[in-house]
């Protein structure tokens, strides 16, 4: 009768725990060269003190709710996540030829690029749940490539992740600035990344001193974590529910490389 009454008491704790605590979602405006963006951060306000950020960069589609669907699970983990805007408040398209030509506009010129992601970087150091020193970045498809480049930058990541993003090798310089450790997670059946491109990617890789691993996934294509991904009617984009499970959970064995966290 004891144990029973034990087990129950530490059942009812647990539930009172778990109703307790709720991810909060707010949207959050900022400037960047004159341009108004509007990104979206996510924290769980149970979570006490400071705790590791999470930077989310969409794919070329703009800040969709699949983007903010990831920033929301992050914040179910602990984290304080952020979603970035790359575009601009409202940019959000589901029109390949226009998610291309507003991608063009801000990938033609790396400098822009960079220092647009980092206008996103800067809103997350300053939550003040979020510990400065203990910051990630994860990406999808342009955002995989955009959070690439931020490590490159020497910006301060403890690590970056991209799912299904082009593999971008480093220039000598940005090999020195580099901080962060990377983890690419990639479609082997691809067919928007050439096998050259893998080929120099490692090649560059291998001598840049970086701290790197690429993961691939076989059958998967691109935008594989996507479920809407086969809705865009483009040839080349599914969803892979595998690829998409087991490379989130090689993002969560990565985080607790890089934070130290159980």
């Amino acid at each position: 009768m004891k144990l029973k009454l034990a087990i129950i008491v530490i059942l009812s704790i647990l539930l009172e725990t778990a109703a307790q605590a709720k991810v909060i979602t707010q949207s959050v405006t900022y400037q960047h060269d004159n341009v108004t963006l509007e990104g979206y951060l996510a924290f769980d306000d149970s979570v006490k003190g400071k705790r590791p950020g999470v930077l989310v960069v969409h794919e070329w589609w703009g800040l969709n709710d699949y983007a903010r669907k990831r920033a929301s699970q992050l914040a179910g983990m602990g984290y304080v996540a952020f979603a970035v805007d790359m575009y601009g408040k409202g940019k959000v398209t589901s029109h390949p030829k226009e998610a291309g030509e507003w991608m063009k506009e801000i990938t033609g010129n790396v400098e822009t690029w960079g220092r647009r992601a980092m206008a996103g970087l800067q809103v997350l150091e300053k939550d003040p749940r979020t510990d400065p020193n203990r910051i990630a970045a994860i990406g999808y498809c342009f955002g995989g490539a955009t959070v690439q480049q931020l490590a490159y930058s020497g910006a301060n990541l403890r690590g970056v992740v991209s799912f299904h993003g082009s593999p971008l090798p480093p220039t000598g310089d940005q090999a020195k600035k580099g901080k962060a450790k990377i983890l690419i997670c990639h479609g082997a059946a691809d067919p928007m990344v050439k096998p050259e491109v893998i080929q120099n990617y490692v090649a560059a890789m291998e001598t840049s001193g970086l701290d790197w691993q690429m993961i691939f996934y076989g059958g998967a294509k691109h935008s594989f974590t996507n479920p809407d991904a086969d809705k865009a009617g483009m040839e080349g984009l599914k969803y892979s529910k595998s690829a998409d499970k087991r490379s989130w959970e090689h993002m969560k064995i990565f985080f607790k490389e890089i934070f130290g966290r159980k």
